[in-house]
């Protein structure tokens, strides 16, 4: 492994072989597979797990009950959440504390790329090799191989057979749209 001095990884943290931390991360409680990547100011909170060979860009939030399996990528400023009605109280006025509220689970599969300042709501699975492009608001499972975009994130193509962009929802081709030009091709 290899740690910035100023990042925090907590005694309880399971990391695999070869594992880079950046500057100024905050690990705690969870799980980081063999040769994954984290970057400058990424917090991953207990029972979070991360598979093998992912990145995790800078300004990253992995909450407790995100599971991502390997090869994925996460871009910068990606924020996933595990609480759909979230409150700082309870009905009577008291902190919330851990038995106050429900932790639903997201699980984002192998080799899915999720664009920088995406949104990702809670209880929703990406599929394997799933694109989201920058900026979008995932609110709802993204099926494999898709490429999803927006807010709310909608399906806009799905990648062919060489890992390409391919057709769209109604059978249009994608050849030749590049995946950071999504958002704009779609007006958001």
């Amino acid at each position: 492994m290899v740690a910035d001095e100023t990042a925090r990884i907590a005694p309880d943290v399971a990391l695999g072989r070869d594992v880079v931390i950046r500057a100024f991360a905050n690990l705690y409680g969870c799980e980081i597979g063999d040769e994954t990547r984290i970057g400058t100011f990424v917090e991953v909170q207990k029972g979070a797990r991360i598979g093998r060979r992912a990145k995790v860009s800078s300004h990253t939030f992995i909450c407790e009950g995100v599971t991502i399996e390997d090869e994925v990528f996460i871009g910068h400023g990606v924020m996933f959440t595990n609480d759909r009605y979230p409150r700082a109280t309870t009905a009577e006025g008291n902190l919330q504390g851990d038995g106050d509220w429900t932790c639903i689970p997201t699980v984002v599969r192998r080799r899915a790329s999720i664009g920088s300042n995406a949104t990702i709501l809670c209880g929703v699975e990406i599929g394997e090799e799933a694109i989201v492009g920058a900026g979008s608001v995932v609110t709802r499972d993204v099926p494999p191989r898709a490429i999803v975009a927006g807010v709310p994130a909608r399906v806009l193509r799905y990648l062919g057979a060489s890992g390409e962009a391919g057709s769209a929802p109604g059978g249009s081709s994608g050849a030749g749209i590049a995946v950071g030009s999504l958002a704009a091709e779609e007006g958001s």
